[in-house]
């Protein structure tokens, strides 16, 4: 069974960097495309970035320039590093895989301003 942890949330003034942590079992992320999601207070969850099987990255227009998808295949984790945190970054984030597709719990990012 695949299952999905994501960390590394919190809460950081504006300005600020976390950086976010998907482990994964059941499954290597090195053969399939990962994605990183967010859902803000009242807003549809939406894409912020993803990582193909080969290595690309594509990202949401809101987040390009700040944000970066990485995978550690031997540690079987995709990271989400965000900087200049802005107080609409705020939401909770997903880890999800593609194929098969499964979700993991989600971190809350909270940026103050």
């Amino acid at each position: 069974q695949v299952q999905l942890v994501e960390s590394g949330g919190g809460l950081v003034q504006a300005g600020g960097s976390l950086r976010l942590s998907c482990i994964a079992s059941g499954i290597s992320l090195s053969i399939i495309s990962m994605a990183w999601y967010r859902q803000a207070p009242g807003k549809q969850r939406e894409l912020v970035a993803v990582i193909v099987r080969g290595g690309s990255t594509n990202y949401a227009d809101s987040v390009k320039g700040r944000f970066t998808i990485s995978r550690d295949n031997a540690k079987n984790t995709v990271y989400l590093q965000m900087n200049t945190l802005k107080p609409e970054d705020t939401a909770v984030y997903y880890c999800k895989t593609f194929g098969p597709e499964v979700w993991g719990r989600g971190t809350l990012v909270t940026v103050s301003s």
